[in-house]
């Protein structure tokens, strides 16, 4: 009988990591115009939030910005948004609790956070890293642009 309820949890959590998510995508006029990396304002900064391909991929994971929700993200998917010059966090949700990081942007310049999927205990968690501004670029041309 507890090998039979191991195997069931096994196979729903495989199932999860392994499936497929969506969430609503923007116009593809929109997608295309912030894959241009324009640079913002010098009173702006632009902060690209994306997650790629991997483990997970049935899972969607909110992000924020300093508390408000910017989305809500799935395998292959980006998020963009202006922010003001300053120290900013950015958080997800993850398994127990939400993972954040907390960076300073300078006007002018445009920054690309990561939203990675690892494994967890019932289901996958998630975690943020801040990434090169070429490294990003690549990653978000590979993505589409959620709503």
């Amino acid at each position: 009988m507890f090998k039979k309820a191991i195997f069931g949890v096994l196979l729903i959590s495989v199932t999860l990591l392994i499936g497929c998510a969506t969430v609503p995508m923007a116009p593809v006029e929109q997608d295309s115009a912030l894959k241009a990396f324009s640079l913002p304002a010098a009173d702006k900064a632009g902060l690209y939030v994306y997650r790629t391909s991997g483990v997970g991929a049935a899972l969607t994971k909110k992000v924020f910005v300093d508390g408000e929700l910017l989305g809500e993200t799935a395998q292959n998917t980006f998020f963009y948004k202006e922010i003001t010059p300053g120290q900013h966090q950015i958080s997800t949700q993850s398994e127990f609790s939400d993972n954040s990081i907390t960076f300073q942007a300078e006007g002018g310049k445009n920054y690309f956070a990561r939203q990675y999927i690892k494994m967890g205990v019932f289901v996958g968690g998630a975690n943020l890293e801040m990434v090169s501004e070429q490294e990003g670029m690549e990653e978000v041309l590979k993505c589409g642009l959620a709503k």
